[in-house]
């Protein structure tokens, strides 16, 4: 049988085209076009702030020891666990950028039913509620007067491990019931691509000058893309 996720769901009697469409859209925007979108924000980053490339790049190098004539393929196969839990400012320096470019910018929400939102505010059944985690993650009032500064470090305690917020407060991936079932995964796939891409590529924006803006999407793509020059690392 074939592993992939359409055979899956034939395989277990799912035939209804639409379903089998809207399940795999889902999946396909959910899974794939987040992380894209995201990789693209954190590279942007780590180019305008070039020292919070080469920290990340050292505790690569740090967190998993490995030869520095090893190959491209052989360092990417030899990726464990261990050793990306070990990474705990690329972790908070991916999570600074979901918090500044969520890969979901709005979120918008069906009432099943009337309710009374925490603050007291009545919404009935079939109302629309929105929250807005692009806006949210610029707010003073949630994360500080340097709230659009881009500071990894607001996210490690004074031993420099990572600490989460509340989803309630950092909103990219969800929070409650909802939260998103594939939060781990996302990180730990970001956290791999990041690590053997910085592990053997310094990167540098083709223009400085030019402004980065976001293009209005489901996803928060870059408007006309992410163009990079990629330098080998020696040593």
């Amino acid at each position: 049988m074939k592993k992939d996720i359409l055979s899956r769901f034939i395989a277990s009697n799912v035939t209804d085209p639409k379903y089998l469409r809207d399940i795999i859209l889902n999946f396909i925007i959910a899974g794939r076009d987040t992380t894209a979108a995201t990789l693209s924000w954190f590279l942007y980053r780590l180019c305008k702030h070039p020292h919070i490339q080469e920290t990340i790049a050292q505790e690569v190098r740090e967190a998993t020891k490995l030869k520095d004539n090893m190959s491209f393929g052989d360092f990417a196969a030899s990726m464990t666990e261990e050793a990306i839990g070990k990474m705990q400012y690329l972790h908070a320096a991916l999570s600074e950028t979901l918090r500044l470019h969520p890969a979901v910018p709005m979120d918008p929400k069906i009432c099943f039913s009337d309710d009374t939102l925490p603050d007291g505010f009545d919404v009935k059944k079939g109302d629309m509620v929105a929250y807005v985690p692009y806006a949210m993650g610029r707010m003073k009032f949630i994360w500080g007067d340097d709230a659009e500064v881009f500071r990894p470090e607001r996210w490690l305690n004074n031993d420099g491990v990572f600490q989460n917020e509340s989803p309630f407060k950092f909103t990219a991936f969800q929070a409650g019931p909802r939260i998103c079932l594939g939060k781990e995964f996302a990180y730990s796939q970001m956290k791999i691509f990041s690590a053997v891409l910085l592990r053997f590529f310094r990167f540098k924006l083709v223009d400085q000058t030019k402004v980065v803006n976001y293009r209005t999407m489901i996803n928060l793509h870059i408007k006309d893309g992410l163009h990079l020059h990629a330098f080998h690392r020696i040593g």
